[in-house]
């Protein structure tokens, strides 16, 4: 599985996000998690440079449960409000799958570690 290619598609549209966040709040994570432990996550460098290429001063990862039931990282940029001191999520309004330019763009395809980790990692010792 660890030579298994990252997925292509890491845009997901925010009310997709929305979806998988709010199944990982409802679901009973804590029973997930212990059923699987998850120590690291793998993200794409495509979906860091999406993320990255934006006018944003940090990035927010928020946790969700996607389709296959896993836990993912779902990265957001975020813009500080010097008025409030908040760092305000920002969203890419641009999708190439469905060519529309209003819809609000997650970026997605991170992979849990394991099954995703490097075996001989001293981060594994």
């Amino acid at each position: 599985m660890s030579e298994e290619k990252l997925p292509r598609e890491i845009e997901i549209t925010l009310p997709t996000a929305q979806e998988w966040v709010r199944k990982y709040k409802d679901r009973d994570v804590e029973s997930v998690l212990r059923a699987k432990r998850i120590d690291a996550f793998l993200i794409p460098l495509d979906a860091l440079q999406k993320v990255m290429s934006q006018k944003i001063d940090a990035v927010r990862a928020y946790k969700g449960i996607n389709p296959a039931g896993e836990l993912t990282l779902m990265l957001v940029g975020t813009v500080l409000n010097t008025e409030t001191g908040v760092y305000e999520d920002v969203f890419q309004n641009e999708n190439p799958l469905s060519g529309s330019a209003d819809t609000e763009i997650v970026f997605d395809g991170v992979r849990t570690c394991p099954p995703y980790e490097d075996p001989n990692s001293p981060m594994n010792k």
